[in-house]
């Protein structure tokens, strides 16, 4: 194919955006300028296609890492982020950026040398969701850090500097702050829902994070959220995004939309703004939304300055933000100039990262009871019983937007492994709720193809199953995820398809649930009809049947799986529902000298907008906060059992265990802890760790005790404006040691703007060596303060050896001691504020479960 002579000279040129020596601002106006408004608008996707002509490769912004690098293959996995926020250690929580920004980077290097551009393989990561989690009812609360805003602020601040990295030339990675802002469900309607708060909570709750993750973390990039705020979308607002985020906090990096969120604008029963996808895009633009996750903006976007309704200079506003933030990343200089290039692929899962995921894993546990100092177990035991749907389950392990982690310890495993000569006893004891059980891998015993066990297996190098395949196989079981192997010799692994086909003869006859997960797309087919569909939305999935089977006969089976993604798997799973789970638990107690009980939540049913409707469960969010009601049996079961118990709990979001609290002698928290997450919970368990994490949200007793779900009002939400008693509360958790307070150091007197410094000697009075989170809160002490009965506003987390004395400073801002006023304005008023400090809340309802940690309070007086 012959090339144009005007083509050619395009090829040739040199353009003025490629030379390094100028300012990143010349080099983006230069490249801009050579773009028609077709190209600018293609480059406002998240799926940027190349622009050949001038030089410019395709580029896909959407990419996550919440607590590790998402769905691009092996990855370090961390605990979700609720646990991170549980070990109220800041410092740590730079560490895990760095890790992580650096498996980033390789993974990144290397797939650019492949040629490979496509989704979660860039540079742009949306992640962190500094959002509060002010309801435990929230399905993604477990991606935040809590329901304080300053620990959020503390804990994301240090997060987005890992993951940005310190050179003064190039950005590490893009973070991005999420969502903006106001956001925390619920799920199902989000798409549609209005908020609306009061100025002082709106200051005082729900932008902190953010202002603090813009001024002083300088994050490159803010995520807009779904919902309306004050009858604007979060992403056509002006309000938010011209008002507060540009012109009062200096915010110069690019917003993108959420997921399809511009949609909304305009589609039926949902925010219907205005009336089309032109109208949509020019709203979105004009109130400075830069990127589209979706499609809505090419070509409607294109449409829309040919309309009149947003000037091309607002497109190349938008697009200008974008490409500086490319430049920084250095996607447009020699590799060799980007410090970042050099760092080596073997960095990813190696032993220094391992470390500090098991690390972050053992500072994240929380040990919510220890009555007669159950714990620590004796590692003498001769038998012990490991019971529960969270014992061996390992998606526990992950919560959501995780990666693929080599490792998988569960606490069955881990306790194993721990008592190499002790007879271990397990049984799951119960699904994980009513209708809906743990799913296995269909074993080869009972898949068919021909005369052999297992399915036949056809792999092709396309996405639809086209021509001759490059494998045909027999595979015995449906349980892949190929990480370090690809699926057939050659493959891309980013663009392949498999059909597997047979039968399926059941041993037993019942009612059985059978599931199909993909990272991608994928197809079930029974005797010929289709049971299971889901096309691909950018995210691994898990749908399923119930059916009845009998004993003997044969179902004819079809899977049509295909990937594109750099994280492949798929898996035939299934479980007997009517199957009868308690009795080999009982068993399994009654043989036991200890159980430990691993109950609580899964990923599966907890989460973003999700399909699941169950009791106490409602798409991805919940309607109840206690444990299901199949693990409250199982757990009431075991216990008449007198046997010595322990509780384990694995979920992302705080839950009323009222029964458990009064009955279980020991129950340690352990959330969603990563792939080295049993063996945290293991090392707890036998005292080889002495336990320190401190909750980030509070423990309610029940529902009854929260206001209604879409209220955003801060009223007799969280810590600072729950009236009632909590069950725990927010920053609680005991030590296998005890810790003393003296000689506090707090000026009497200070002059209105002067900070406050404060100092503590704290002590291990105890025989073992542990850390203290020793935390400090403030309380104004003016009749006319109608806000927070007190608020956190500085911790720190320290290792004391046993006997060992430490001094602890803070310095309080004059930021930090003014009070909101009624319209959202920080004001200092002269009398009297409480400064709290001690290793957890003043005046903390809830009881503390034998805790002999100190608080005391000093006055100070602020002089006008």
């Amino acid at each position: 194919m012959s090339i144009s002579c005007s083509t050619k000279k395009e090829e040739e040129k040199e353009y003025k955006y490629k030379d390094p020596k100028l300012s990143t601002s010349e080099r983006v106006n230069d490249l801009i300028s050579h773009m028609t408004l077709s190209e600018k608008v293609s480059q406002m996707r998240y799926d940027a296609p190349a622009i050949e002509r001038l030089g410019v490769p395709a580029y896909n912004w959407w990419n996550e890492c919440l607590h590790g690098v998402a769905r691009a293959g092996k990855a370090t996995v961390f605990p979700q982020a609720i646990g991170m926020g549980a070990t109220w250690d800041a410092p740590l929580l730079f560490d895990v950026g760095t890790v992580i920004s650096d498996e980033a980077r390789a993974k990144h290097h290397r797939f650019i040398k492949e040629d490979r551009r496509g989704i979660y393989q860039g540079l742009t990561f949306w992640t962190p969701n500094i959002n509060i989690f002010r309801d435990p009812r929230w399905g993604r609360g477990q991606e935040t850090y809590g329901e304080d805003p300053y620990l959020t602020s503390r804990m994301g601040v240090n997060f987005i500097k890992g993951l940005q990295g310190d050179d003064p030339n190039y950005l590490k990675v893009v973070a991005t702050a999420k969502h903006f802002a106001v956001h925390s469900g619920p799920e199902k309607s989000r798409h549609e829902d209005n908020y609306h708060t009061s100025d002082r909570d709106l200051k005082e709750t729900y932008l902190p994070a953010f202002e603090a993750a813009i001024k002083e973390a300088n994050v490159q990039s803010v995520m807009c959220a779904y919902n309306r705020y004050r009858d604007e979308a979060c992403c056509g607002s002006n309000l938010l995004l011209n008002d507060i985020l540009r012109k009062e906090w200096g915010f110069d990096g690019y917003v993108v939309s959420d997921c399809w969120a511009i949609n909304d604008f305009w589609e039926p029963n949902k925010h219907e703004l205005v009336e089309t996808p032109a109208e949509a895009s020019a709203l979105a633009v004009n109130r400075g939304t830069d990127l589209n996750c979706g499609d809505v903006f090419d070509p409607n976007l294109n449409d829309a300055v040919l309309q009149g309704l947003v000037d091309e200079d607002k497109v190349d506003r938008a697009l200008a933000r974008l490409m500086e933030a490319r430049f920084k990343l250095g996607m447009f200089d020699p590799e060799e100039m980007v410090s970042w290039s050099k760092i080596s692929y073997d960095v990813v899962c190696s032993e220094k990262h391992y470390q500090l995921s098991e690390k972050t894993a053992r500072e994240s546990m929380v040990l919510l009871k220890n009555e007669n100092n159950t714990l620590p177990l004796k590692k003498d035991i001769k038998s012990i019983a490991v019971i529960g749907p969270n014992a061996n389950a390992t998606q526990v392990l992950l919560g959501n937007y995780h990666g693929t982690p080599l490792n998988n310890i569960t606490p069955l495993k881990a306790i194993q492994d721990k008592l190499p000569n002790a007879q271990i006893n397990y049984a799951s004891g119960s699904h994980i709720a009513k209708g809906w059980p743990l799913l296995h891998p269909i074993p080869s015993s009972v898949l068919k193809n021909g005369d052999t066990n297992g399915l036949k297996g056809e792999y092709f190098d396309n996405k639809e199953w086209k021509g001759t395949p490059k494998v045909t196989r027999n595979d015995s079981i449906v349980n892949f995820i190929w990480v370090s192997k690809k699926p057939f010799e050659n493959a891309t692994s980013d663009n392949f398809s498999v059909r597997w086909t047979g039968k399926i003869v059941p041993e037993e006859s019942g009612n059985y649930r059978v599931g199909l997960r993909a990272s991608s797309a994928g197809k079930l087919y029974v005797n010929d009809s289709l049971r299971v569909d889901f096309k691909d939305d950018h995210e691994p999935k898990m749908k399923y049947l119930d059916m009845n089977m009998v004993a003997g006969e044969s179902y004819d089976i079809k899977i049509d799986y295909y990937n594109y993604h750099t994280d492949p798997q798929a898996q035939l799973v299934w479980a007997k529902l009517d199957q009868d789970l308690l009795a080999p638990a009982i068993a399994a107690a009654k043989k036991s000298e200890v159980v430990v009980l691993c109950l609580g939540l899964s990923p599966d049913i907890e989460g973003e907008e999700m399909p699941v409707v169950l009791e106490g469960f409602d798409k991805g969010d919940r309607s109840e906060i206690s444990l299901p009601k199949s693990q409250i049996n199982l757990m009431k079961e075991i216990h008449a059992l007198g046997k010595p118990t322990v509780l384990v709990l694995m979920n992302g979001s705080a839950l009323a265990i009222n029964w458990a609290d009064e009955n279980i002698p020991a129950i340690l928290e352990a959330w969603y802890p990563g792939e080295f997450g049993g063996k945290a919970i293991a090392d707890v368990l036998f005292g080889d760790y002495n336990p320190a994490g401190r909750l980030p949200v509070t423990f309610y007793k029940s529902v009854e005790d929260l206001p209604d779900f879409k209220s955003y009002d801060m009223t007799n939400r969280t810590y600072k404006y729950f009236t009632g008693e909590p069950l725990y509360p927010f920053g609680h958790g005991l030590s296998y040691t005890n810790f003393t307070y003296a000689n506090v150091e707090i000026p009497e007197t200070i002059k209105a703007n002067e900070d406050i410094n404060v100092t503590v000697q704290v002590t291990n009075a105890g025989e073992m060596m542990g850390d203290e989170v020793v935390q400090l809160y403030i309380s104004h002490n003016d009749e006319e303060y109608k806000g927070a009965a007190h608020s956190l506003i500085g911790f720190q987390r320290i290792n004391l050896k046993a006997g060992e004395t430490k001094k602890v400073s803070f310095t309080v801002s004059p930021k930090q001691y003014a009070w909101i006023t009624t319209d959202g304005q920080e004001q200092i008023i002269s009398g009297d504020i409480l400064l709290h400090i001690g290793g957890k809340q003043p005046s903390s309802l809830g009881k503390i479960k034998t805790s002999t940690t100190q608080i005391l309070t000093k006055t100070v007086k602020i002089k006008s």
